[in-house]
Order: structure tokens, then sequence, then C-alpha cells
């Protein structure tokens, strides 16, 4: 039997690729906030259990509550033996880590070296990889090179970094990571926002993957993506960028969100209350006007009012205040309804890019 390695955080995100699982060890309600990259739950205490632990620590003495906390690691080990790991090879390698790296991983990294597995250990748990994020995150942004794809909503930004992609370029694609669109309709149906931290680790994850020698797509987004905040440095980063606007005619513009937004008309009563949520900012002459649009199914009148009066002046006001290099941009006009004309731009962008190096 070999004592598991402990491994600095340094070191366990450098040899990442090796484990063949990384278990976080701590209870479902902390992995639900944050983890790991690829960390599944394995939980030697549930959340009921934590609070009882802890609650025993605090009221009657440490001995107690390491006793009673115990008896239940013991038991919620032996589950994770019977069940979720009772497929796993003799040459299985997992890294293990809970809050600071201390009982409950340990408990866990004894009982599976002592079995013949070859465990690491993560030295100071999540709150190690959490100071690391957050560290890299002031720097990484600083080092990469971004290239800001803006334009008015409905000019199919979010399309062209998907054909940037396709054609292996770097990019940097906030609204799906913060899983929404980034206004206030933009929540995506079905798919809860991540929490700040686990937001944040995303972007550490994305963000570390890029070459710094090479450019990173990037759509002018706002400080916030719904309740998602993007990090000082790397907002900083993106509105000092060069960008490139792109420019739309209205009905295309309206066409592609009707087609986009569609779960909106197939669900009504929700955009009528998102509206709702604008009656201070527009007055409630505007948002009944709206509303009756709605009401009437006259979706694209709909749609062409929300750009004229809201997402069009709230945007130029945003890009004029805030993005330094809007000034020099390229403009792009094109149909965003149609993939060949993203596929132009996404072209004409690349030659530029590689013309400039």
């Amino acid at each position: 039997m070999k004592a598991p390695d402990v491994l600095t955080v340094v070191e366990a995100l450098s040899r990442i690729h090796e484990f063949h699982d990384i278990l976080d060890a701590r209870s479902p309600g902390e992995y639900s906030q944050d983890r790991l990259p690829r960390a599944i739950s394995a939980p030697v205490l549930n959340d009921a259990e934590r609070a009882e632990v802890g609650t025993l620590y605090r009221n009657e003495s440490g001995f107690i509550a390491k006793r009673v906390g115990a008896a239940m690691v013991a038991r919620n080990i032996a589950q994770l033996l019977e069940n979720q790991f009772a497929d796993r090879p003799r040459e299985w390698r997992p890294l293990i880590y809970c809050w600071r790296g201390g009982n409950r991983s340990g408990a866990l990294a004894t009982v599976l070296s002592r079995i013949g597995w070859r465990v690491s250990l993560l030295e100071g748990g999540y709150k190690a990889f959490r100071h690391r994020v957050i560290d890299d995150l002031e720097k990484l942004p600083t080092t990469l090179q971004f290239r800001v794809i803006a334009g008015r909503t409905g000019c199919g930004k979010s399309l062209l970094l998907d054909a940037l992609a396709a054609r292996g370029a770097q990019v940097l694609d906030l609204e799906a990571i913060a899983r929404h669109r980034g206004s206030v309709l933009g929540r995506m149906p079905g798919e809860p926002q991540p929490g700040q931290r686990h937001f944040e680790t995303l972007l550490w994850e994305r963000l570390s993957t890029f070459d710094p020698k090479q450019p990173v797509f990037v759509e002018s987004e706002s400080r916030r993506i719904g309740t998602c905040h993007l990090p000082e440095t790397l907002t900083l980063a993106i509105r000092q960028a060069p960008c490139a606007v792109l420019e739309a005619e209205l009905d295309r513009r309206s066409q592609l969100l009707i087609d986009q937004y569609s779960h909106f008309i197939e669900q009504p009563d929700t955009l009528d209350a998102q509206l709702n949520r604008l009656t201070e900012v527009h007055g409630r002459n505007t948002i009944e006007a709206w509303r009756s649009l709605l009401n009437d199914g006259r979706f694209n009148e709909l749609v062409q009012r929300l750009l004229n009066e809201h997402y069009d002046p709230t945007y130029d006001r945003s890009m004029n205040r805030n993005f330094t290099r809007l000034h020099e941009a390229s403009v792009f006009r094109l149909d965003p309804t149609h993939a060949a004309a993203i596929d132009e731009v996404a072209t004409s962008l690349l030659t530029g890019v590689t013309s400039e190096s």
C-alpha cells in the first residue's frame, strides 16, 4: 500500500489529464456552487450531515464532532465503494480534494489507497484552487490579444463567433459560458446560469487554453451577463481591444431575433412578464403598446420597436462610452439570416488577422 501523493495546486493542474477521475469529497451543496474542471461529486458527508457536524463542533466539542462525523464518513465511503466506484479497475488513478484538503479528502484518500489504487490528494483543497483561479483571472486577460465583435442586437455576432470557431480561431463565447444572451430577454429556457464562482472557473478554464500569440475573438458584452459578472481585468482588456462592427437592416435583424427567441413566441406570458420589468425605464404607456403588439401576435413589429426604442439606444450609449477603439473599427454590412454572409465576414476577419501577423 502506497500513501496518497500530496500535490500542490500547480502540480495537480499541470497533471490534470493524468487522473482518471477528479473526486470532490465535499457536500453536494458545495459541489454545486463550484468545483475543479472534470470533477465528479463523491461526498463523504452530505449537506445535512455536514451541518450537523458543524453544529456539534460549535456547541459541544471538536472530539464529539469528529467521533460522530467519522461514523458518517465511514458509512458514506462504504456506499461510494459499493456503488460509484464499484467498477473502477486496479489501474484507476483519482485526484481527491475537499474544502481545505483536510479530514474529508484525507479519509477518502486513505481508504482508496489502502485498497491499492494510486491516489493523489490536492494540498489546500478547493480553497487553494479558488485562489489560483482568482490570481489567474487578474493576469491572463492582460496576456491575450482580444478582437471584439461589435454590433447592435440581431446583427449575428454570436453566429459569427461560431463561424470563427469552426475555422479553428480562438473564441471566447461569454454568452455560452454564462448561459445567457446578455439582455433582459436573454435567459435561455431550461438552462440555469452558473453561480458567480463557477462562472469564473469556466472563464478561467477557457482563458487558460488560449495561445497568447494568436487573437481571441469575443463579443462586445457589458460587465454583467444575466446574473454573472465579468472580472474587472477581463472587462478592461476587452474594452481596450480593436473592434469589428457588424451592421444589418432592421428587418433582417428582427427576423433573426424571432428565429433565435422562438421560445418567447411559444410562451408569450413569459415575454409579457419580462416586458413589465422595463416599465420603470420606458413608462407604462410604452410598455402597454408593446404588450398590445404581443397580444395581437404582431411579433415582427414588436421586435422592431424593441430594437428601436430599447436595445439600440442602450447598446449605442454603452459602446460609445466604454469601447475606446470603436472609432477605428472595420465595418461589415451583412444579412445575418444568411449563413454565407456570416461565413464571408469570418473569412475576411481571419484574412485580416493573417495579414497583420
